[in-house]
């Protein structure tokens, strides 16, 4: 069963919630709530979700501007870079009434997106399960609103600046992206094999990116806005977040694939400067690890999540 559950934000933003299964009856383990990453969905979750519904409710979230949720209409100015030729259409959302408070695409949002799903859903204090951006999310809310997480997975999100250089490849490289693609099937290719990023094939890569393609009048587009994904990157990607890192007092589990974005050494310090932090490493996994290597990162999350309902039910 897969049941829609909307959330309504804080700025009036609509946005879609989604449980995968029936929780159990009887569940005692505490909640889950599973965030994807940039240009990511709640549908990237549906693997994980099914083997973590069979004790817990799971709840995973489509973020604004990302999945069945609204896309917000902010000022209509375009990203740094004047990139007004890359945003797409989505079918999704609808501009805000006059006197509605102006959407934003800002880090405050998505934090209070993610708070907002956790309080309206009574999922609290709950297992926040972050991957890359949706990792930052969480950590970020663990550190203003402890009560409302009972620890927090880190998939492969760095917490050093990235910086403007960063951010102009990234614009560089969505403009290659050679849309529409003429199947989902030609997309899944393009981004596990034919994209100038790609040193190697890459199947978990590809068949994350066909999931965030939807069929359009002239060919396959991405459901999310290229312009607004530059605008969200653009208001974290030159911080350092190693200081509200440190403010994450619940248990911590850094995960990283040993081929993706978090190095080592980067994880290693970030499980060091966390009050309770716990690393592992996925071999044989890039950055889309939960697409990459399932099966070894549930080994990895569930003696975690065991600690963790053990410390809920002492």
């Amino acid at each position: 069963m897969v049941q829609r559950i909307d959330v309504t934000a804080a700025d009036g933003v609509r946005l879609a919630a989604w449980e995968f299964r029936d929780p159990p009856a009887g569940a005692r383990q505490p909640a889950v709530l599973l965030l994807h990453g940039l240009m990511g969905r709640a549908l990237h979750w549906a693997g994980t979700a099914a083997w973590l519904g069979e004790q817990r409710r799971v709840v995973a979230l489509d973020q604004r501007g990302h999945g069945q949720s609204e896309h917000p209409v902010t000022n209509g100015a375009a990203a740094p870079g004047g990139i007004r030729d890359l945003d797409g259409p989505t079918g999704f959302g609808q501009p805000p009434a006059p006197a509605a408070p102006v959407p934003s695409l800002g880090r405050e949002a998505f934090v209070a997106d993610a708070e907002a799903a956790i309080e309206q859903l009574g999922l609290g204090p709950v297992v926040l399960i972050g991957h890359s951006m949706g990792a930052l999310t969480g950590w970020q809310l663990a550190a203003r609103r402890p009560d409302l997480v009972r620890a927090l997975v880190i998939c492969d999100m760095r917490a050093s600046a990235l910086g403007e250089a960063s951010q102009q490849e990234w614009e560089e490289w969505f403009r290659r992206w050679p849309l529409p693609f003429p199947t989902q099937d030609a997309a899944r290719r393009w981004f596990g094999e034919d994209d100038p990023r790609v040193e190697r094939p890459d199947p978990g890569r590809g068949a994350f990116f066909a999931e965030v393609m939807h069929q359009a009048s002239d060919g396959w587009r991405p459901l999310f806005s290229r312009r607004q994904m530059l605008t969200a990157r653009e208001t974290w990607v030159h911080d350092a977040h190693w200081e509200e890192l440190a403010k994450v007092r619940c248990p911590t589990l850094v995960v990283r694939g040993l081929d993706g974005e978090l190095g080592r050494a980067e994880a290693q310090e970030m499980v060091r400067v966390l009050p309770a932090g716990q690393y592992a490493e996925i071999p044989d996994a890039g950055h889309y690890v939960h697409y990459d290597r399932p099966a070894a990162l549930r080994a990895v999350l569930e003696p975690f999540l065991d600690e963790v309902a053990d410390l809920a039910s002492r």
